[in-house]
């Protein structure tokens, strides 16, 4: 990645993570190109005019293939400031949501977080969300990951269905999640090679599934079933997710990539009857989320930067509602402190 006036890392493990996000970026950027004939848009940004490391994405909205689509890699540094015990995060966060219903929606997210105490984790997470679920799918997501990481997939499922449901609708978020957080065998070359098994095994997985599914014959009740579902990711997105939200909090430099995981269009009117079922602390930010948006629940870039700033008014004021949101076997210390990384999230 070369972004004008960015500097990165000077770690050797910061750097080879940060190879490694960049390759299963473009491995996938190609992938869904092969299986859909539709091209993804690129766009950069930088931390702090590039001090402190920054991004690039690729993108797409509305195209025939795609409701959205967004690849994400960045990495953050602090080798400048002794005082953040922060030196080094690199990430691939990548959501896609198909046009054609009948496709499933995935969220994957890899990231090496190194601080300067010496320690060095991954975050492993996948999850397969489909608004029509379609078992054949879900049989061969699963497989793919249980081949490729057997002795932790028990652990990583258990952790990703807590943390991918949604206490007010009392379900998940998808069908299949997988969440290995603050992850470390205590052998780094293992490590490594364990999450770069897991991204190619589910990123190939993915491209094969949806040059499959994607010409589908669907039904206008299957439309209909997909904005619903959407209008549930988009709830648990800003309402859960502590990844977006220590993102949004920490800098306001890449808010339309950290927002890049929202469909393009939800269920307003559904979205609002939602604040009467979640806690009374987060009734105004489901308020605040649903005055962003037209009547016809179009999330436009626009939108997107909104929310964001709504999200962030929303915390600054009532930060007691942090305890709200999901959490698996482990909070990162950086996000529990407002003092996350800022990588790529979705």
């Amino acid at each position: 990645m070369h972004l004008i006036g960015a500097t990165w890392a000077r770690s050797p493990a910061a750097t080879r993570a940060h190879g490694l996000v960049q390759d299963l970026q473009h491995r996938f950027r190609a992938g869904l190109h092969t299986a859909t004939g539709d091209s993804l848009d690129h766009a950069a940004w930088v931390r702090d005019h590039g001090l402190h490391g920054g991004g690039a994405r690729f993108m797409a909205a509305e195209t025939p293939a795609f409701n959205r689509a967004a690849i994400n890699v960045s990495q953050v540094h602090y080798d400048d400031l002794p005082e953040r015990p922060l030196a080094a995060a690199s990430a691939l966060s990548t959501i896609i949501h198909p046009r054609n219903p009948r496709a499933p929606s995935i969220h994957v997210h890899i990231s090496h977080t190194e601080t300067k105490a010496g320690g060095a984790t991954w975050r492993i997470m996948a999850d397969l969300n489909p608004a029509v679920p379609h078992a054949p799918d879900t049989e061969r997501f699963e497989a793919a990951l249980r081949e490729a990481v057997p002795t932790q997939f028990d652990a990583a499922r258990a952790q990703g269905d807590r943390y991918f449901h949604i206490p007010a609708l009392g379900r998940h978020r998808g069908v299949t999640h997988f969440y290995l957080e603050s992850f470390t065998g205590g052998d780094a070359e293992a490590d490594f090679a364990l999450a770069k098994h897991v991204g190619e095994a589910v990123l190939d997985t993915y491209v094969a599934l949806l040059a499959e599914a994607r010409t589908r014959p669907f039904s206008e009740g299957d439309r209909n079933a997909q904005r619903a579902y959407h209008t549930a990711y988009f709830f648990q997105v800003l309402t859960l997710d502590r990844g977006t939200t220590s993102g949004l909090m920490v800098h306001d430099q890449n808010d339309l990539g950290i927002m890049g995981s929202l469909p393009a269009h939800i269920d307003r009117e559904l979205l609002a009857s939602w604040a009467d079922k979640v806690e009374p602390v987060q009734r105004p930010l489901v308020q605040a989320l649903v005055a962003c948006l037209a009547p016809d629940g179009h999330v436009t870039d626009d939108a997107r930067l909104q929310l964001a700033t709504a999200l962030r008014a929303f915390y600054r004021r009532f930060p007691e509602a942090l305890t709200l949101q999901a959490a698996g076997d482990v909070v990162p210390p950086t996000v529990a402190q407002h003092l996350g990384a800022g990588v790529a999230r979705g």
